[in-house]
């Protein structure tokens, strides 16, 4: 066991399975002390690389995060502490590995239930190689002004209300984490404050002992008198016991030993820890609290009178002091009572304040469309049950999360028809091409689905936008077809949505077709349809392929749609086109092709494509 210090203002750190809380409560502890450096180096996460982002004060830091305790400690040789936050069932293996680095000097084993062979191979291991285990089962320790572990001492208010933000003068020893944060607070109220306190668990077997740190602390010329909390179950105060008989411990002992109500229950009792069992006179508090007392500690009658024995020790290293500046003789042991100082504020977390009302922040996004704040998520405004429950279809979810409103039954359903018919057009249009060539290269679903996405253009699928916006634009004002026709061409522009490459008058589009049927028979108007139609006759008189595609039908008829439903304004209308709404049916509708393309060449495991030489034309 080390016999002096284990920790400064400049100890570092690496903390293992990483817990935001914990480490933040480190960093702001950093911050209220004045540290220049903060006290995490490094985070061990087994599997993970990378940074995490903390904040140091006001400062945002970024933390390197280690897939594994060698790697960390190679990283950062100055970190000498190991606090592991590992479950029960690694604690063990993981502070083994941590021990072995030659960097390590300090392990803190924060996991209750590692198993107690476990724990004496640990401990054997430490003491024959001059390490320092603290716990299992602990919330661990802290030197005021300079370094705590994870979550001892509490909240930033039980830290600066036990002034654990600057060094005081007594040194702290307990079994329990718990007690300790109120032990802190008591000690702070009646003294100057502790120097350092450890807290070395509660099971049977605890990696470093209340006397290892009684004896620790006797050597460390800051600490001017230790306060000791142990409990009943076990017999690791008779440590202490033996060395204040043997003289070990020049400096005065303020102890009690929790557990004295055993006595009134008829049988064994177990407390909170695995070794605060009552048992025999020796493991009772009654036994230890006397067998304290006869080797000289101060040891009050209750629990109740164990602040008011600590602070009339404290008074009376004051008063002695007081003697012996006027002896001109000032001893070691005696107390100069520190100098109070104020720590700096700790910037408070941005959601906290918010939530006492404490600052206004602007939110970064906006969302009308859904929100999943709630016992389920919401499609505007509509809950998920509901969608379920009424039998929705998918065209009405797209109605909601589009459109922000339930459009009529006729309207989803021609969605829905729009998203079948335009799913899929074969293998041999540019998207699909482009899909299959990149699943067979061997990329991924979404590479291979976001190639033939981005051959979605004015040429390829994307015209239905265009369509609407020119048939809108012509019909509103009048136009006849063959105004509107000609006053393109001398603009240079082709009709969207007038044309296809395979069909023709006497070879219509299917699915041109079946829309135009649809929409005949479910909406109540079908103006723009009509126009779309009245071009196509036009245009089919100057050349047999100039036909309304699909693109021209689904353009024409979702302007009938939004009109007809009698739902939007006419800025709405012309907003829902110029946004491009349209053209993402069928970026939705191809998605579900691409997606089906890709599944079929990893289906089939086809090799990496190359196209033949005959199909290229090679010319200077």
């Amino acid at each position: 066991m080390a016999t002096g210090n284990i920790f400064s203002n400049t100890t570092q750190a690496l903390f293992y399975n990483y817990k935001q809380l914990p480490i933040q409560r480190m960093l702001d502890f950093d911050f209220l002390c004045g540290r220049d450096t903060p006290s995490v180096a490094g985070i061990i996460n087994p599997g993970s690389e990378g940074f995490q982002k903390l904040f140091f004060g006001q400062e945002e830091i970024a933390i390197p995060v280690h897939s594994s305790i060698e790697a960390a400690s190679a990283a950062h040789p100055t970190a000498d502490v190991f606090i592991n936050f590992a479950s029960f069932r690694s604690a063990a293996a993981s502070s083994m590995s941590a021990l072995k680095q030659p960097t390590i000097r300090v392990v803190a084993i924060i996991a209750e239930g590692v198993p107690e062979s476990d724990t004496k191979h640990l401990i054997a291991y430490a003491r024959s190689n001059n390490k320092v285990i603290i716990g299992p089962a602990t919330v661990g320790g802290i030197q005021a002004g300079a370094f705590k572990i994870g979550d001892t001492a509490g909240t930033i208010d039980n830290i600066i209300a036990s002034k654990l933000y600057r060094p005081g003068s007594v040194g702290f020893v307990s079994k329990s984490g718990g007690m300790s944060n109120e032990m802190y607070n008591t000690i702070a109220r009646v003294t100057d404050g502790i120097y350092e306190g450890i807290a070395i668990g509660g099971d049977v077997f605890p990696g470093s002992t209340l006397s290892d740190h009684v004896l620790r602390f006797n050597n460390i010329p800051q600490v001017k008198m230790m306060v000791v909390l142990g409990e009943l179950g076990g017999r690791d105060e008779y440590s202490l016991v033996e060395a204040l008989k043997e003289g070990k411990v020049n400096k005065p002992v303020v102890a009690w030993v929790s557990g004295t109500c055993a006595r009134l229950f008829k049988s064994e009792v177990q407390f909170g820890h695995a070794g605060a069992k009552s048992g025999g006179d020796m493991e009772s508090a009654q036994g230890k609290n006397q067998a304290l007392r006869d080797a000289g500690a101060v040891v009050p009658d209750s629990y109740e009178a164990f602040e008011t024995s600590i602070k009339e020790t404290f008074q009376k290293l004051v008063s002695e002091l007081t003697e012996n500046l006027v002896l001109l003789k000032v001893e070691e042991g005696k107390i100069d009572p520190v100098t109070e100082v104020t720590p700096p504020p700790i910037p408070e977390d941005l959601n906290i304040a918010i939530k006492s009302g404490k600052v206004r922040a602007p939110t970064h996004i906006i969302s009308t469309i859904s929100d999943d704040r709630g016992e389920e998520p919401c499609y505007a405004g509509v809950p998920m049950s509901t969608i379920i429950e009424k039998g929705y279809g998918v065209g009405d979810v797209i109605s909601l999360l589009w459109f922000k409103r339930s459009l009529p039954r006729y309207c989803t359903q021609f969605i829905e028809i729009c998203v079948m018919l335009c799913a899929d057009h074969g293998p041999c249009v540019s998207g699909a091409h482009n899909t299959i060539v990149t699943a067979r290269a061997g990329k991924d679903l979404v590479s291979s689905l976001v190639s033939g996405l981005l051959t979605i253009g004015p040429r390829f699928g994307g015209a239905i936008d265009d369509a609407a916006r020119y048939f809108k634009d012509a019909c509103d004002r009048g136009l006849t077809p063959y105004e509107f026709v000609e006053g393109m061409k001398k603009k240079g522009i082709r009709v969207p949505g007038i044309g296809h490459r395979i069909k023709s008058r006497d070879n219509r589009d299917k699915r041109v077709q079946l829309l135009q049927k649809y929409a005949h028979t479910h909406f109540p108007s079908v103006k723009y349809m009509e126009y779309a139609v009245q071009v196509e006759t036009y245009t089919l008189s100057k050349a047999n392929n100039l036909v309304l595609n699909v693109d021209g039908a689904i353009g024409s008829l979702f302007l009938d749609l939004l009109a007809g439903s009698g739902m939007f304004t006419k800025a709405e209308i012309d907003d829902i086109v110029n946004i491009g709404y349209l053209n993402g049916l069928f970026v939705l509708a191809r998605s579900i092709g691409f997606i089906g393309h890709t599944f079929d060449q990893k289906r089939l495991k086809q090799p990496l494509y190359r196209h033949p030489w005959e199909d290229v034309l090679y010319t200077k």
